[in-house]
Parts: structure tokens; sequence; C-alpha cells
């Protein structure tokens, strides 16, 4: 997946960690640290969250597609970011506070986001890389995308990738991921729940835009309303989650969109909304 508008107009400057694209409404954020296989870095995490807030206010944004360059999608965590917090006078407690205060309030900004945030793995997602595809609403993948959580191989079980993994996979799955560390391809995760569906390399690009604009074509204001309420239900018991569905919709019914909307359909027409 790439972003062709995110080179900078001087050659001969950086790029920035994340390039963007916007195309009928579907903005296209992509990872662009290969070298460093994505990982999220504090400066990674900062560029992201930027790019999200800016996608949360734009109104031309209906939908955001969350990629990569490179074989990695995200490889977690910069283990040299962390390692190199030990040398300070408290052996890194505060950097390591900082960093996952950082990263988890980055997952919660997508689940926030007014508008549906779509991964498209290309490559491997591993540890906080995981999470930040578990985190997106929807998930793409191609067949050679592979996921993991393999922080226990190396000491440091991943409990912050746990938190968005087991509200996507059955318990027994997610442990299987976290106990293991063991890496599963693509099939395996969309049986497991982390992804939507899985698609051919060669036609990624097409596939993707389509399957954004599908989502990008309805009611801006209906989308909205009901990623906040799907969140919001998931925490609650049956009966209160019940009550409190029955509010939205109500409200919902009573928009201006909503209006359009059930006309439109009565009237065998296509329904311009006008987000309210």
């Amino acid at each position: 997946m790439t972003a062709s508008a995110s080179a900078s107009s001087a050659s001969s400057a950086p790029r920035p960690p994340v390039g963007k694209l916007l195309h009928k409404g579907v903005l296209r954020l992509v990872l662009q640290r290969p070298e460093k296989m994505n990982a999220l870095s504090r400066e990674m995490m900062d560029a992201l969250a930027a790019e999200l807030t800016l996608a949360g206010q734009d109104p031309e944004v209906r939908v955001v597609l969350l990629g990569a360059e490179g074989k990695v999608f995200c490889a977690g965590h910069d283990l040299k970011e962390l390692t190199a917090a030990r040398a300070e006078s408290d052996g890194g407690r505060a950097t390591y506070e900082a960093i996952l205060r950082q990263c988890s309030e980055l997952m919660q900004q997508i689940v926030r986001l007014p508008k549906p945030v779509i991964a498209v793995v290309t490559g491997v997602a591993t540890a906080a890389g995981c999470q930040l595809v578990a985190s997106c609403d929807l998930a793409l993948a191609t067949d050679t995308a592979t996921f993991c959580t393999p922080g226990v191989n190396i000491g440091l079980f991943c409990s912050t990738p746990m938190v968005a993994l087991s509200r996507n996979a059955s318990p027994k799955q997610a442990m299987e991921m976290l106990l293991t560390g063991e890496s599963i391809d693509a099939s395996t995760a969309k049986s497991f729940g982390l992804i939507n569906r899985i698609i051919p390399a060669d036609y990624l690009d097409q596939v993707v835009q389509k399957y954004a604009e599908v989502i990008a074509s309805k009611s801006p204001l209906t989308l909205k309303i009901g990623k906040e309420a799907f969140y919001r239900q998931l925490e609650m018991p049956l009966a209160q989650a019940y009550d409190y569905a029955a509010s939205v919709m109500v409200e919902n019914m009573l928009t201006r969109d909503a209006e359009e909307g059930i006309t439109a359909f009565l009237q065998k027409r296509a329904p311009e909304w006008r987000g309210e």
C-alpha cells in the first residue's frame, strides 16, 4: 500500500514517519520507516496520532486506511529505544511508563475516532504492531501477512497488546498467541477474528480502495453514531446494552440523514448525505 503524495516537496528533506494520500473520501496513512521495521517509536506514535487527529477533523475524510511500507507492517515498540532508557537514573521506569501510556492513548484514539479505521497488512504485524491491527475497526491482509505477540520469547509478556487482542480473538485463541509467541498466518488470523478478509497481493490496492469507498459512501454522521455506539455497548450488560442501543437508534432516526436515507430508499434513488 503506497501513498505517493507523501513525498516531501524538497527531495533532500527527510520523509515524515507517516505518509498520507486522500482520494474519494478515503485517506491512506502509511507507516514509512521500513528500515526500522515501522516500529512504534515515540516519533512514529506522535506522527500517527497527529495524522489521526487531523483525519478526525477533516470533513473530506470519510474512511482511514492504515498501511505500511516494506516487509514488516509494524514490529511493535522500538526495542533499542526501550533498552537505551535503562541507563537513566530510575532504570528507565519513567520512560517505560510514558511510552506505554502514549501507545495506549494511540490505540484508544483509533477506537474513539469518529470515522472507520481499516488496517491494511501486507507483512509482519508483531507485538504492539499486532495490537495496532487489533485496535482498528476492520483489518484486511494479503495471504503472506503474519501476526504474533512474541514478547514471551524475550521475557516480556505482551500485556498491553493483550488488551486489543483479547477483544478480537476468543480467550483461548488470544492466550495461545500470547503464551506461545508463535506466528499465525493470515488464514488463521481470519479464523481467530483478527482480520476480516484476505486479498491477493496483486489486487490489493484496487480491492482495498473499493472496499473503503463502499463504506465512505455512507452517511458520515451515521458512521460516527454507529461506531461510538458499537464500542460503548460492548462493555455493557445485555439489558443495558439494548436500552442504550435503542436510545441511540431513536436519536439516529431523528437525524436529517436518516430521513433522507429512508426516503431515498422508498423512492429508489441514491441518497444525498448532509452529515446532519
